[in-house]
């Protein structure tokens, strides 16, 4: 996810454990130590991005791909960043560590901070296609939850809202409530963001912001709701990713008898249960397509045509029915891609990353991020690693697609 979502979500966690502890005794320590849980927590929300001074360790684009949710975002490796983030906030900030020595509850809110921080890190991480590997090094496979858009306005709005209540200056409050409903109308006005999402956000604005206000500055249930709200949310999103990729595979069955549909990737559309872009891997013989396209789970409402036009690309959509549509495909070889993968170490290390894999003469792509080469971060350009010595520590992560590797994970 985004970092300020993982920001929101923190915060939100952070003041919902502060109003959830017995207060301190004294005022002063209890403004220190609710400013310490928001922050612990906002900060162990953040932490494991800090993988991005790793990427200089492997050459362009190897570095971002395979230590970007990498080795921070694993369960075995969160401990350590703990104790590391505890340490910091002890050393740096006297006011904490004079309240942590004395306070009992403080220091039990530090721990849930920090813990919960964490796992919701990775925890929000897993819902997007891009993945995650968090019992590496005993399992090292990758783990997809192919659920929600990597930027998801409901979050900013079910997390911002009710913190954006407690904002003790009218003037503050108000501003960080219209740039939270600003940002929506923006996407909507870009194609990004279907006006009936932009609605439906605007009304749980308004409902998060009158439950949290009733329930004042101490109260837990503008908080309870949001969580409620995203919790609902991704629970929708998972049932309604499942039926498109039935449909989804149904689909290319029908156009390719024989074909096996060995993967969909999943990436769904801000706010929209109903349309999703997607990337279907399949293996026939001694051959593999990959297609890029979208799909609606209900074309009776909503078909693949009518999906935001920004994310939906309906002038390139060949339809297979109403409910799906190709906009982009390639053919490769089997042999092509294990003849590479024994041959170019490079090419084998940008493998243990790319789900979606499309090889042309002079490069490689993973799919889920675009079907332009020149435009793909996940790009790789066998000329720029021609004669060059293997590179040294590479990850071990599981090949996603070992299947048509022919290879164990």
């Amino acid at each position: 996810m985004d970092n300020l979502t993982h920001s929101l979500t923190g915060l939100a966690v952070g003041e919902f454990i502060s109003r959830s502890l017995p207060p301190e005794a004294d005022e002063a320590n209890q403004r220190t130590r609710r400013r310490l849980l928001l922050v612990s927590c906002w900060a162990a929300s953040n932490f494991p991005d800090l993988d991005l001074v790793l990427t200089p360790l492997l050459p362009a684009p190897l570095g971002y791909l395979l230590h970007h949710r990498g080795h921070t975002h694993t369960l075995l490796y969160a401990l350590p960043q703990a104790l590391l983030l505890a340490a910091m906030l002890w050393l740096l900030w006297p006011a904490a560590r004079k309240l942590l020595a004395t306070s009992t509850q403080a220091r039990r809110g530090l721990l849930l901070s920090i813990g919960a921080g964490f796992l919701l890190h990775m925890s929000m991480d897993y819902l997007n296609s891009y993945g995650v590997h968090p019992f590496y090094p005993f399992d090292p496979r990758w783990f997809y939850g192919d659920m929600v858009f990597i930027i998801e306005p409901l979050f900013w709005i079910a997390f911002g809202v009710p913190l954006a209540m407690t904002a003790m200056r009218r003037i503050s409050r108000r501003v960080l409530l219209c740039m939270l409903i600003g940002v929506p109308l923006a996407f909507t006005v870009s194609g990004h963001l279907h006006p009936a999402s932009t609605i439906a956000l605007a009304l749980l604005a308004i409902a998060l912001g009158v439950i949290e206000r009733r329930a004042g500055s101490g109260g837990r249930q503008g908080l309870l709701a949001a969580f409620g709200a995203a919790a609902a949310f991704i629970m929708l999103q998972s049932v309604s990713s499942d039926a498109g990729k039935s449909e989804i595979a149904g689909q290319l069955r029908l156009r390719d008898p024989g074909t096996r549909v060995a993967d969909v990737a999943m990436s769904a559309f801000p706010s929209n249960p109903l349309c999703w872009a997607f990337v279907a891997v399949e293996h026939k013989g001694a051959g593999f397509r990959v297609s890029r396209g979208v799909a609606s789970i209900a074309p009776g409402l909503m078909p693949a045509a009518s999906c935001p036009a920004a994310l939906a690309q309906p002038g390139a959509q060949r339809a297979l029915s109403p409910a799906v549509a190709i906009v982009w495909q390639q053919q490769g070889t089997l042999a092509e891609l294990r003849n590479r993968q024994q041959q170019d170490c490079y090419f084998d290390a940008w493998l243990r990353f790319a789900r979606t894999p499309a090889l042309n003469a002079e490069n490689a792509t993973d799919v889920r991020f675009g079907d332009n080469p020149d435009g793909n971060f996940a790009t790789i350009r066998y000329a720029s690693f021609a004669g060059k010595p293997c590179p040294a520590g590479v990850p071990a992560w599981g090949y996603p697609r070992s299947d048509l590797l022919g290879i164990d994970r």
